[in-house]
């Protein structure tokens, strides 16, 4: 799958001997061209807001906040969910937090099925968290969280590189259906920006 937005002409505009010059305009325009995609793939009112936690900073739609406060009526299709997380690279001395992750929702086969996993947005081995971060977690195709499949083992490829190369900026962005409106997304865009100053992008399937 082919990202929707150009990249290669976002990079363009940036110093291509200054790593650091490449990654403040990453950090300053993604996120504008993510809320824009964002605001076309969904079909309802947004409450768009960023939360920082460690290295990375994730832009979330917090639609739940709309239906408690009464701004819009509950629809349960609708689902507060990630817009894109942006950061750097931390590899973590601390054990992942499988015991917040097994909390999530419930048992994982019994609500998704078992060809799905609770997945990272951010890899827990390159700075992601699920406690105190839940919004980094979403319903992910199993093949491709574990790297059982071709793109699988492309997705690892990716996160092994930011986690042995630590401060490798990277980012994870959800691609929604129009249609659906829920937190599981059709596709997962994952980029690294490598230390030679390429921006490796890939879209995975998560269908």
């Amino acid at each position: 799958m082919e990202s929707d937005l150009d990249y290669t002409r976002l990079l363009a505009a940036a110093d291509p001997g200054s790593l650091e010059a490449t990654i403040s305009i990453l950090l300053d325009e993604l996120p504008n061209q993510w809320k824009r995609a964002y605001l076309g793939m969904t079909p309802h009112e947004t409450n768009l807001c960023v939360v920082t936690h460690k290295t990375f900073r994730y832009i979330y739609d917090d639609y739940g906040t709309l239906e408690v406060s009464g701004k819009v009526p509950y629809n349960p299709v609708f689902e507060a969910r990630l817009v894109a997380a942006l950061g750097r690279s931390t590899p973590q001395r601390s054990h992942r937090d499988d015991g917040r992750l097994k909390g999530w929702v419930g048992p994982t086969e019994a609500h998704f099925g078992r060809q799905s996993d609770k997945g990272h947005f951010i890899a827990h081995s390159i700075g992601g968290a699920v406690d105190q971060c839940e919004l980094n977690v979403f319903v992910q195709r199993r093949d491709l969280n574990r790297g059982w499949s071709v793109a699988g083992k492309r997705f690892r490829s990716m996160e092994k590189y930011c986690s042995s190369n630590p401060g490798t900026f990277c980012f994870s962005r959800p691609i929604y259906s129009f249609a659906d409106g829920s937190s599981k997304p059709v596709a997962v865009e994952f980029g690294v920006l490598k230390a030679d100053g390429e921006l490796w992008v890939e879209v995975f399937d998560n269908q």
